[in-house]
């Protein structure tokens, strides 16, 4: 048996020295072979492990009052989440992160659990910084947090069915939030950064696309006004404990709409009980027939129509007139009455013989030229425009009751705008929601000719004087022009005889008519029901806070001692 070959120790040690030389010639290679043929290869495995692009939030636009004050606006916040499948956590930690989000921890733990194979989910949206830095504190393993924007409303319930709101998202959902959508929500930006390998920003390493804020968008309403209306119409619901109301104030020289407000309301800040029917502006979403207020309509119809004057008369004796099937009657027999006292007395009899003996279309057509029946240009989403049908000639019934206001429907805001041509001498400027610009020009049409608008306005003021359905309307040291209304409801069976909408529709000054307001009120329960004892009120209340804060002029100063006596009495 022969014996082992063994190497003497100077060839083992040479050998050795070979194959490490061997091996470090061959790393060498590589090294060089990487940095020269594979250096984009490299750097591409290195970012991917530590390059992100993350968006940069872009700021929202404001939304303002006419005056600058601020209706909604963008503030920084941040938004927590966890990654499940870096996250990690004992008890103790999990207590405290529960304790820090204010969650149950049982609560929080269903949200890990469910979060299963996932590499993104929100522990809680748009955080206070401080809070979200006490959260951070803690040190755990896969929670990071991301910058965002949160809208706040600083008015709050009062503007909201106006100005609506964003989700959490920052998407506008309702209202000029969701009209302006892409006015004001501005673009997203993007930038580089440097991450660590739990996913925590290091660095910022380049900027690759700047945020673009939204732009500011300036409302047309004056949050003055916008606060003195919600007052009023608040608490007039309230009192007659009805199921909703609304009230507009419109410019009468630019048909910008200076306050509009509704009740129920809501806050758009915290919106945890929300209901869906407390969200639309029903200034402009809900309709009505309007009822008595269409009469000085119809009495600018006939004027315009060159075969009334101011001074004609109507005979509506006995109180009723018979059309075909359909007896229309009034409160009691008026005898003989001139235009003027058709209005302040709300004949139907009068308004319907009036309609009869124009041509078939003439009341239609004033009140499609004053805006009803169409829609009001605002762009305002889910606005209604109402009904206003066309009825052939020999349909009387419906022609004599579109006359006082029936078989027709408006929203409040189509209201107001349909009594803007009395204040602007038979001219109708278009409605806005945005700041006007005077300097620009105001779009308007003529609707009735200069006299008419006047005659009737001067009608209209009798209605807020003695022996009017409107007394309760009066201003003090102000000459006041209006109309009530008390509409039936219609139910299942037709109109109901204990359901009500009130309704006061006027202008201010007469001498100079500066605003136009509108209050409805939906069903007010109680003693109290007609337009002249439940809206009447709440207007004079709310032009009379309108012309103290735009400062205009009285125009009927001193009182009258029966007028003084008039205005204090309930």
């Amino acid at each position: 048996m022969s014996e082992p070959v063994i190497l003497p120790y100077r060839w083992r040690f040479r050998l050795v020295l070979l194959m490490l030389s061997v091996l470090a010639l061959v790393i060498a290679a590589r090294i060089v072979h990487l940095h020269l043929f594979e250096d984009d290869f490299l750097k591409g495995q290195g970012d991917a492990r530590s390059l992100r692009v993350v968006p940069i939030p872009a700021h929202r636009g404001m939304i303002l009052d006419r005056n600058g004050e601020p209706l909604a606006v963008s503030a920084p916040v941040q938004s927590l989440w966890f990654d499940p499948r870096l996250f990690s956590a004992n008890e103790a930690q999990i207590k405290a992160l529960a304790r820090s989000l204010e969650l149950s921890v049982s609560r929080l733990e269903r949200i890990i659990d469910r979060s299963a194979g996932k590499k993104f989910v929100y522990l809680r949206r748009h955080m206070a910084p401080a809070d979200a830095e006490n959260v951070l504190a803690l040190g755990l393993d896969g929670v990071f947090s991301q910058s965002e924007y949160k809208r706040y409303y600083p008015a709050a319930e009062v503007a909201t069915h106006l100005v609506g709101f964003t989700n959490v998202d920052g998407q506008g959902q309702e209202g000029m939030e969701l009209a302006y959508e892409n006015w004001l929500r501005g673009e997203k930006g993007k930038k580089r950064v440097l991450k660590d390998r739990l996913g925590r920003t290091i660095k910022e390493i380049q900027a690759l696309k700047e945020a673009k804020p939204g732009q500011d968008l300036q409302l047309s309403i004056d949050l003055r006004l916008q606060y003195l209306a919600y007052r009023e119409l608040k608490a007039a619901v309230q009192q007659h404990r009805a199921r909703s109301g609304s009230a507009v104030v419109l410019d009468v020289q630019t048909g910008e709409v200076l306050a509009m407000v509704n009740q129920p309301s809501y806050n758009p800040n915290d919106r945890s009980d929300l209901k869906a029917s407390h969200v639309r502006n029903r200034a402009m979403t809900d309709t009505f027939e309007p009822g008595s207020p269409m009469k000085a309509l119809t009495v600018a119809a006939a004027m315009s129509s060159g075969k009334y004057s101011a001074n004609s008369k109507i005979n509506t004796s006995p109180g009723y007139i018979r059309v075909r099937n359909r007896t229309i009657r009034d409160h009691r027999n008026y005898g003989v009455l001139d235009l003027g006292r058709i209005i302040s007395k709300s004949s139907n009899v009068g308004a319907t013989k009036l309609a009869l003996s124009i041509e078939p279309g003439a009341v239609r057509n004033m009140m499609y030229n004053a805006g009803l029946g169409r829609d009001t240009g605002t762009g305002f989403p889910g606005e209604r425009v109402g009904s206003l049908p066309f009825v052939p000639e020999k349909r009387v019934v419906e022609r004599a009751a579109m006359s006082y206001g029936y078989g027709l429907s408006v929203t409040p805001l189509q209201l107001a705008q349909a009594y803007l041509a009395f204040g602007g001498e038979g001219v109708k400027p278009d409605l806005s929601l945005l700041k006007v610009n005077e300097d620009e020009g105001i779009n308007s049409e003529r609707i009735m000719p200069e006299k008419v608008a006047r005659q009737v306005l001067e009608m209209m003021e009798q209605v807020t004087l003695k022996g009017g359905t409107g007394r309760r309307a009066q201003v003090p040291a102000f000459r006041v022009a209006g109309k009530t209304g008390t509409v039936h409801k219609v139910g299942r069976n037709g109109y109901e005889e204990d359901q009500y909408v009130a309704v006061f529709a006027g202008l201010a000054p007469v001498e100079n008519p500066r605003f136009v307001a509108v209050v409805v009120v939906d069903e007010p329960k109680g003693q109290e029901y007609y337009g002249g004892e439940v809206a009447a009120p709440v207007f004079s209340r709310i032009m009379a806070g309108t012309l103290r804060l735009m400062n205009v002029a009285p125009d009927k100063l001193p009182m009258p001692l029966e007028q003084q006596l008039a205005w204090s009495s309930p």
